[in-house]
């Protein structure tokens, strides 16, 4: 082959990736071009994104950067204070606080997440789309034609560019057009059912500036107050007339790439690149029976390595792939903290992703010292709370406040603290960012809430959405869904402060954990509130937070287990016609914690099947007509595909308040099951066999000394690598054992 640059993908994507055989049927291959941005080949980086597509018949990417944000307040936060809004709930004046707090949201564009551009070719004289694949292995895209042209095009998994090239070209018209967006152009387009805002012209801004040269093109955007951002894009003929070029999107700076040589090695970091997808790809594995689960579990872990990287933002709603269809993106593409940032983690920790699950953590620690402004200005006290619908930098952004200023979102935020801490057992951690955050956040809650004959009360509360933003969504006694994120946040501030060694601290949090009220229960399971049963179908599953994902309730307790059983048993008799796609990831991992096992993986095959694009995106409405849910639209946000991959990894290995249970709820009819190096709670690297129905082994890896608390799958077992006097039997059929760094144990079934 003539050309030297881009060109050597074939070969190095041959004989470098020892994975690539193993994952190539969870590829995302076409024999054409999506027709709609929402149906693209996704790439990314965590900062830099691309959707490849086909738009007026044209091949186009749409590209993103994870950071350009409008970031101008429309909610101000210094007309509203939490005592003011619970004297109007009390006065019955709430459209008071509408019209302060929520109709900003709805009624000015900004603040708001920003796409940044398109890449358009005119490949008309290719002929027809032969084939579109995705090699999730090395995160590239290849597009054939049928004369013979191959595209190929990539985001560097850590650099901040993009490549594409155009292979065996029979002319070399081919080149890019860079397509701005209707900023100022008074255009408004028609819209795609995807729950866009108002046309990006509302924004206001100044014309850009497109410059280009004879192998480059640069735009200038001004966005607000002096902000801006560019894009470059760069290419060079290639001898044999192929077309090799890279892009960039820089904020608040100049754009700037390195030229494109024809003779360097590998100038465009194509080694670099592929050895963090294998160190990515290297972290666990699992093999289901399902083919509809396994591709869609793998296409979340690609997603996951997409949008999660050191130094970029925390997962919005569609992280670096924002609509590109001449509007805002669905619900602005905020950062939405009462359900879809943490779902967006939850996989991170059991598929030993803990790097990427830290991008949340990192981001939010970023943010705490406006947090703890804002906490101060809104709530009159000292401590830790975070709005639960949020800007780039920390800002509150309004809008249905009963959960876009909830009083309990630091508890949610502060689990992934915890978890990062629970799964690495990292002292640093735990000393310079858990303990503080959860103690920020626990103090806050202690003083907003208040002693009411030994019981302690929140003076408003909430459950996400039910109710909507009418005076109703408030509730004078704790909810379900704030009662059990106050309970956790107390028992997770106990136990993070004696470890910290602060043991008359933790003796504290467990005295105000007891002031708390019992959940409110009855034959219905979980109520929403006092005097509320759920009623009708809802997509929230809020008022099960303790049961997944706080783990404060263990279906091997009787007493649980009742709780539980009747809670599914409600759900079940509501019916899922208001639910989302999320609500059905969700409920997964509920039914997995009960050990509901083919019931899980229904909600998960209704998922897959009904509420994705067909490349794999989470479009929130049932994509097949309503069959399962009232809701048809398509918005979409990722919450859905990460909470689905967890819902998929609670069947293999579950971490379960003080011990660990593998193979807790796989189906009977998956006969051969295994997982590799899923991590537990302690640090521990947990791998698993199922065989001919049978659970065969596990095997415990100890990153750290700890004692480790098993719950195996089977009533006898050998022990290989240790004695096996060493384990002792404890109540409830678990194993302990004291494991040195660095140590395993292995368990095989001891077939009685």
């Amino acid at each position: 082959m003539k050309t030297k640059i881009f060109l050597l993908l074939v070969l190095q994507c041959m004989s470098t990736f020892i994975y690539a055989q193993t994952l190539k049927s969870y590829n995302l291959s076409f024999p054409r071009l999506a027709s709609k941005w929402d149906e693209a080949m996704p790439l990314g980086n965590g900062m830099l994104g691309a959707l490849i597509w086909e738009k007026n018949s044209k091949l186009r990417l749409s590209l993103d950067r994870a950071d350009l944000w409008d970031e101008r307040k429309a909610l101000d936060i210094s007309k509203l204070n939490f005592k003011w809004v619970e004297e109007q709930v009390h006065l019955n004046n709430y459209a008071a606080v509408q019209k302060i707090g929520d109709e900003p949201y709805d009624n000015i564009p900004y603040p708001t997440k920003l796409p940044a551009a398109a890449m358009e070719f005119d490949i008309s004289k290719l002929g027809k789309v032969k084939s579109n694949e995705l090699d999730i292995e090395t995160a590239l895209n290849t597009v054939k034609f049928e004369d013979g042209t191959v595209f190929k095009c990539y985001i560097h998994a850590t650099g901040a560019q993009g490549y594409f090239s155009f292979e065996n070209l029979k002319s070399t018209a081919i080149l890019p057009d860079l397509i701005v967006h209707n900023y100022n152009n008074g255009k408004t387009e028609k819209g795609d059912n995807s729950h866009a805002g108002s046309g990006l012209q509302k924004l206001g801004y100044a014309k850009g500036t497109v410059t280009n040269t004879q192998n480059s093109i640069r735009y200038h955007q001004p966005t607000f107050q002096g902000h801006y951002y560019e894009v470059l894009v760069q290419w060079k003929k290639m001898p044999g007339g192929n077309i090799t070029g890279s892009w960039t999107i820089s904020n608040d700076k100049t754009a700037t790439l390195a030229a494109i040589s024809a003779t360097a090695k590998e100038p465009t970091g194509w080694v670099s690149h592929t050895k963090w997808w294998k160190d990515f790809w290297s972290k666990s594995n699992i093999t289901v029976p399902d083919q509809l689960i396994q591709k869609q579990y793998y296409l979340e872990m690609y997603k996951l390595g997409c949008v999660a990287r050191k130094g970029a933002p925390a997962i919005t709603l569609q992280a670096i792939w924002t609509a590109d269809n001449g509007s805002l993106p669905p619900w602005k593409g905020d950062f939405h903290n009462d359900l879809n940032t943490q779902l967006s983690y939850w996989p991170a920790y059991t598929a030993n992703h803990l790097a990427e699950g830290a991008t949340f953590t990192d981001w939010l620690w970023k943010i705490r010292q406006r947090n703890l402004t804002y906490t101060r200005q809104y709530f009159g006290v000292e401590g830790l709370n975070v709005p639960g619908v949020i800007t780039l930098n920390g800002d509150p952004m309004g809008g249905w406040i009963q959960y876009a200023l909830s009083p309990t979102v630091s508890a949610w935020t502060s689990q992934h603290f915890y978890w990062q801490w629970k799964y690495s057992m990292d002292d640093v951690f735990l000393k310079t960012r858990a303990y503080p955050y959860i103690h920020e956040a626990a103090t806050y809650l202690e003083n907003i809430t208040r002693l009411k004959e030994g019981k302690r009360m929140l003076p408003l509360s909430s459950s996400p959405e039910y109710n909507d933003n009418s005076i109703k969504a408030w509730f004078l006694n704790w909810t379900n869904f704030d009662l059990s994120l106050a309970k956790f946040l107390f028992k997770a501030a106990s136990e993070v402060s004696k470890a910290n060694g602060k043991t008359e601290e933790s003796t504290d949090w467990l005295k105000i954990l007891s002031q708390l009220p019992d959940y409110e229960i009855n034959e219905t399971g979980f109520t929403i509130a006092p005097g509320s049963n759920l009623t009708s179908s809802h997509r929230h599953m809020s008022q099960y937070m303790a049961i997944y994902p706080l783990d404060l309730l263990d279906v091997n307790n009787e007493k649980d287990k009742t709780i539980i059983d009747n809670s599914l048993k409600r759900l079940e008799e509501i019916g899922t016609r208001a639910w989302c796609g999320y609500s059905f990831s969700w409920m997964a991992s509920l039914y997995a914690r009960a050990y509901q096992a083919d019931k899980a993986v229904k909600q998960l095959e209704i998922f897959a099947s009904n509420f994705c694009s067909p490349n794999s995106f989470h479009l929130n409405g049932d994509q097949k007509g309503g069959q399962y849910s009232g809701f048809t639209y398509r918005p979409f946000t990722l919450e859905g595909n990460f909470a689905f991959a967890q819902g998929v990894q609670e069947l293999l290995l579950q971490s379960r308040g003080n011990y660990i249970q593998p193979f807790p709820a796989v189906p009977q009819s998956w006969k051969d099951v295994s997982f590799n190096n899923l991590r537990a709670e302690g640090a521990f690297l947990v791998s698993g066999i199922k065989e001919n129905g049978v659970p065969t082994q596990v095997k415990i890896y100890a990153e750290k000394a700890g004692l480790l608390r098993i719950k195996l799958p089977f009533r006898t077992y050998v022990v290989r690598n240790l004695p096996a006097g060493l384990i002792k039997m404890v109540d409830g059929g678990i194993a302990e054992v004291n494991l040195k760094k660095q140590q395993t144990v292995t368990f095989e079934n001891g077939y009685e």
